[in-house]
């Protein structure tokens, strides 16, 4: 991630207080984590510390400053895997120091590093006969990267032999690609052509719009078996077969790189029917993320291409300085092998049948989750991996192809927590009497994605779900609210993607805080419309009246009198205050995780906000800085109270 320099001097030097003690030159108290010289004084952020610390003062600093972090199991918002299991902790803890690119120094990992691209071409169905190829990644995004570039060098070489101009490359895929993709295509110099998606299309690639942006330029397609928008599978066979009847009528051949970074680790255990991987000859290579659902810590991934002749030779770099002859294709050389030695542990220790159970799971309580959140009747669920095929949100939200059954009610969450999930999983648990046959429902990641209704939006419209998802993370779920791609974007949803740590009684637990979350956001409507009908501009966020000239003494400075300095401590918040209430939920923001509600946070957010302004005035008052004769409250005139409710007169 790319990060600006901060100048420490100006930062620290503006913020510093006269007088400011600091502990740093007491040698005693250098050993305690508590009381060492970092307690009192400053803490080196942007400027490399001249001396030493103690061990044990270095890792309390780190360690309490990491407590400010999520709970990353109830991280609903990350697809990566958050537990292994102790032995599998004991096994990358000691690997930990070994580089997976000294190949001739670490031989046994490079054996367990074969190993796996075995079982990975094993699991994505490579051909009998045909030998697949591979290598661990960082992730997804470098194995995107290296897909992408083989599939550009094969295009390229066949233009070139067949006399064709190659200055023009382009790739396909859908709008709701992850950036990884887009990435790809602006440093590699290569057009993106993004196909629209839409709810017809389930947020996700539609195949015969694709195929409309097809020429003799096009390098291959990306598609996407897991949208990290919705979690729908995109159709990676369609579009297989509308690439060969393409190729059969013009002689353009369009090669597939599947972006299995979730679904690489879930289609093949619980839609092993499903066709996306190696089986299909359009499909040349495929990556995935060991640290998502292959169920590792970050960050591993993997890319395999379909035979060895997708892979052009030109790519593959050999080298000789590390005491023996080495072949590599990557953008990294020095890595942890670690990750993948916990790959290699989890396939071994869970096997076919353990990772079919854990992807299961995941599912079934992704379908719990989205009937739970239809129940409540205040949401739509535009997942469709609890619906039965042949249904989607598409179908349940156009008449012409709606089901009564399947209608989302809009009653608003009026009853007790308690009184709602009751409720709720009354309904539930009538649902998944027949819930064991996965094959019934639609394919698609373990992700629910949600929003409002038409009609619970109408009948609250100051409820926004960006502020349910800030009420969420006062109770510790981290629930992302953010706009579907373009052609859609005027559409926010929440998601939640259900890893393995979401269990059964965690999903209870939401729903109750979820609930909790609406009652606040409805109950709070009558504040909220009071404080947007309220005469004090501070609150409101009205234009201020204009502030008079001040009156200044012979040397420049503004003549102070105790009387005004008195006025303006009672009035100048109207300094630090004037911005709505909006804006200083933005300040409390951070900490709002560790308030009782949002009330709380406000509360605290002004008491702040209104200390730092008496100390403002202080400071202003000491070194003589004009600030003007406007006052507000007791210290307003008349005529300047009555040209403000006039203002206000028909606000409400």
């Amino acid at each position: 991630m790319l990060v600006a320099n901060v100048d420490p001097e100006e930062i620290v030097q503006s913020a510093r207080v006269q007088g400011h003690a600091s502990m740093r030159r007491d040698p005693e108290l250098h050993s305690l984590a508590y009381g060492s010289r970092y307690a009192v004084g400053d803490i080196p952020k942007f400027a490399f510390p001249e001396e030493s610390s103690p061990a044990s003062v270095a890792y309390q600093l780190v360690h309490d400053e990491m407590q400010f972090d999520g709970n990353p199991l109830m991280n609903c918002a990350s697809f990566v895997h958050t537990w292994m299991e102790p032995e599998a902790e004991k096994l990358i803890m000691e690997n930990i120091n070994k580089n997976l690119a000294d190949q001739d120094e670490y031989p046994a990992t490079q054996l367990v590093h074969a190993r796996c691209i075995s079982y990975l071409a094993n699991l994505w169905k490579t051909p009998k006969g045909v030998k697949a190829v591979g290598t661990a990644t960082t992730g997804s995004s470098e194995g995107i990267f290296l897909g992408g570039l083989a599939m550009k060098w094969r295009w390229r070489a066949r233009r070139q032999k067949e006399g064709k101009d190659a200055s023009k490359p382009n790739i396909v895929f859908g709008a709701n690609a992850q950036v990884a993709l887009e990435k790809f295509a602006r440093y590699s110099d290569v057009e993106a052509r993004l196909v629209p998606v839409s709810s017809r299309s389930h947020f996700a690639l539609d195949a015969d719009e694709a195929l409309k942006l097809i020429d003799g330029n096009t390098i291959g397609m990306f598609v996407i078996l897991g949208s990290t928008y919705t979690g729908h599978f995109e159709p990676v066979a369609r579009m297989a077969e509308l690439l060969d009847d393409l190729q059969a009528r013009t002689g353009i051949d369009v090669p597939i790189h599947v972006d299995a970074a979730s679904g690489g680790f879930i289609a093949p255990f619980v839609y092993p029917d499903l066709k996306w991987s190696f089986e299909l000859p359009r499909v040349v290579s495929i990556n995935a993320s060991g640290h998502k659902f292959g169920l590792v810590y970050p960050g591993v991934g993997w890319v395999l291409w379909r035979e060895e002749a997708n892979l052009p030779k030109e790519l593959i770099f050999e080298l000789h300085y590390l005491g023996g002859s080495e072949e590599t294709y990557t953008l990294n050389f020095s890595r942890p092998a670690c990750q993948v030695i916990g790959q290699y542990y989890n396939f071994i220790r869970l096997g076919r049948q353990g990772y079919t159970r854990i992807a299961g799971n995941g599912l079934a309580n992704a379908r719990l989750l989205s009937r739970s959140l239809e129940k409540i009747g205040v949401f739509e669920v535009l997942s469709d991996i609890h619906r039965p095929k042949g249904e989607s949100y598409y179908t349940v939200t156009h008449p012409d192809a709606n089901d009564d059954v399947h209608k989302v009610s809009a009653t608003p969450a009026t009853k007790s927590p308690d009184d709602l999930f009751q409720k709720v999983q009354a309904g539930v648990n009538q649902l998944l009497k027949d819930d064991e046959d996965i094959n019934r429902f639609n394919a698609g990641l373990p992700v629910v994605t949600f929003k409002f209704t038409p009609e619970f939006k109408a009948e609250y419209p100051l409820a926004h779900q960006s502020a349910l998802s800030l009420l969420l993370r006062v109770k510790g779920w981290i629930v992302p609210n953010y706009e579907l791609p373009p052609h859609c974007a005027d559409v926010q949803i929440l998601r939640v993607v259900v890893r393995e740590g979401l269990s059964e009684d965690m999903i209870d637990q939401f729903i109750r805080d979820l609930v909790w979350a609406l009652k606040m956001l409805t109950e709070a409507r009558e504040d909220v419309q009071a404080l947007l009908c309220s005469k004090d501009p501070v609150v409101s966020g009205a234009p201020m009246d204009p502030i008079p000239q001040a009156q200044l003494s012979h040397n420049g400075r503004e003549e102070v009198s105790p009387t005004t300095l008195a006025e303006r401590d009672q009035s100048g918040k109207h300094l630090f205050l004037t911005a709505k209430l909006d804006k200083m939920s933005d300040y409390a923001k951070d900490r709002l995780h560790a308030r009782k509600n949002w009330k709380e946070a406000f509360a605290w957010a002004r008491e702040n906000l209104t200390n730092a302004r008496d100390s403002a005035w202080k400071r202003a008052h000491r070194k003589g800085i004009p600030l003007g004769e406007h006052t507000l409250g007791g210290g307003k005139s008349p005529e300047s109270k009555a040209k403000g409710q006039a203002s206000y007169s028909g606000a409400c």
